[in-house]
């Protein structure tokens, strides 16, 4: 393993907006903070919005800059990526912005049914091949997930480069019966003033070099 990224990890074991406890423990108890985010880190009484495989936490660290009154939290499992959002939320003091180093498919672990008022996925990986459909951050069964921990009239935003996660992800929506809030195709001639979309991810601008359009989908989940 590179010496940049063990001193990463050592940085993250030091960093308090960082949360990560052994997966043991997360299996057999839950998260220490699930269902205490607002009382017990945040100290506040703000609604909680996720952005799920936040990588360098691009999303998190912007959002969190311009809406002070609400808490973010970056979910990731990678932890040297998230090093540079969870540095950058240290050194700027932001206090409504933590990471929690996780996989997503422990978030009901993480978190209460309610705590969370809002989802972001950005650049996920479409995973295209059947047998990985699961794994698609928007499948029905990522959805149910969603669903344990998500209040009533949460909103959810997908921001993908891929055509076919897009259209997938609009076939589900419409299939079971979710809400379509809004859709784009194409951000940059169909949005060009959304100041929430203006926010650039890594990945982002590694597709923008490929002259991919980029999409936008939001959205509400059905009451179950």
């Amino acid at each position: 393993m590179a010496k940049n990224k063990l001193k990463k990890f050592a940085d993250n074991e030091t960093f308090q907006n960082l949360i990560q406890e052994p997966r043991a423990d997360l299996l057999k108890n839950g998260l220490s903070l699930k269902g205490k985010w607002r009382q017990s880190y945040f100290k506040n009484e703000n609604p909680i919005v996720l952005e799920l495989g936040c990588g360098k936490g691009e999303y998190s660290i912007a959002l969190g800059e311009k809406f002070p009154e609400k808490n973010f939290i970056g979910v990731d499992i990678k932890g040297a990526r998230m090093w540079r959002g969870a540095k950058t939320a240290t050194d700027n003091s932001m206090e409504n912005v933590a990471f929690l180093r996780t996989h997503i498919e422990q978030l009901d672990r993480c978190f209460d049914k309610g705590e969370v008022s809002e989802l972001w996925i950005t650049f996920p990986d479409p995973q295209i091949k059947y047998r990985r459909r699961k794994k698609r951050l928007t499948s029905p069964f990522m959805f149910e997930l969603y669903q344990k921990v998500l209040s009533k009239d949460a909103t959810l935003h997908l921001k993908t480069d891929s055509e076919f996660l897009y259209g997938y992800t609009m076939g589900i929506i419409e299939g079971y019966g979710h809400q379509l809030l809004d859709s784009s195709y194409d951000i940059d001639h169909q949005k060009p003033d959304d100041h929430l979309l203006k926010v650039r991810t890594h990945y982002e601008e590694l597709f923008r070099k490929e002259r991919k359009p980029i999409t936008y989908l939001k959205f509400q989940l059905k009451d179950v």
